[in-house]
């Protein structure tokens, strides 16, 4: 149902069930174009990860994604957010634990290989089954999380999971791969003074 129908009903798009709601695409005279939106989002520096899991054949699946926070010390929670439909979150919902591999310099290739459609994304990649969850934990990174998935929310086009880390580990060498307004960058490491 259009905007305009709602109006005319007398009715907000909040009214209605999920699934009768208007899609993200729709144009709303409250909200930015995509270009604005991912011109404002880009500005803020991200972290690069990759989110792997395992499916029900143990094949591995994965993804990059640099939509992750934490969310809880106690218990210790993290979020992520996947876009649908994707093979990994699949996996995810199927396997309901994963891993995120927070990428370090050097890694770029990686970060390209694991956001392009290729179906073939572990290859050549060097990684390990993780400890907790067997989900692929990828060499060389700054950092990893293990993860039991304890919830998964609809917004908008992306999931947004939320997961338990039951093991992880980080470098004390390598330096993270970062995102800022469509290019990936390094930061540098500072020794202090």
């Amino acid at each position: 149902m259009s905007s305009a129908a709602l109006t005319r009903l007398g009715l907000r798009d909040e009214d209605l069930p999920m699934s009768e709601r208007l899609s993200t695409s729709d144009p709303l005279p409250d909200q930015v174009d995509l270009h604005t939106f991912r011109s404002v989002m880009g500005s803020l520096p991200t972290g690069v990860s990759v989110v792997t899991s395992l499916t029900a054949d143990g094949e591995p699946r994965g993804l990059t994604c640099s939509a992750v926070c934490s969310v809880s010390a106690s218990p210790p929670l993290l979020l992520v957010c996947v876009k649908q439909p994707s093979a990994t979150l699949q996996a995810i919902h199927d396997s309901s634990v994963f891993a995120v591999n927070f990428l370090s310099a050097g890694m770029t290739e990686t970060a390209r290989t694991f956001a392009s459609p290729v179906p073939e994304r572990f290859e050549g990649v060097g990684w390990t089954p993780g400890k907790r969850t067997e989900a692929p934990v990828l060499d060389d990174t700054v950092a990893f999380a293990e993860c039991i998935l304890t919830s998964s929310h609809l917004a908008g086009d992306h999931q947004v999971l939320i997961g338990r880390l039951v093991h992880g580990d980080v470098s004390a060498t390598h330096t993270p791969l970062t995102y800022w307004r469509a290019q990936f960058s390094e930061l540098q490491a500072h020794s202090a003074a």
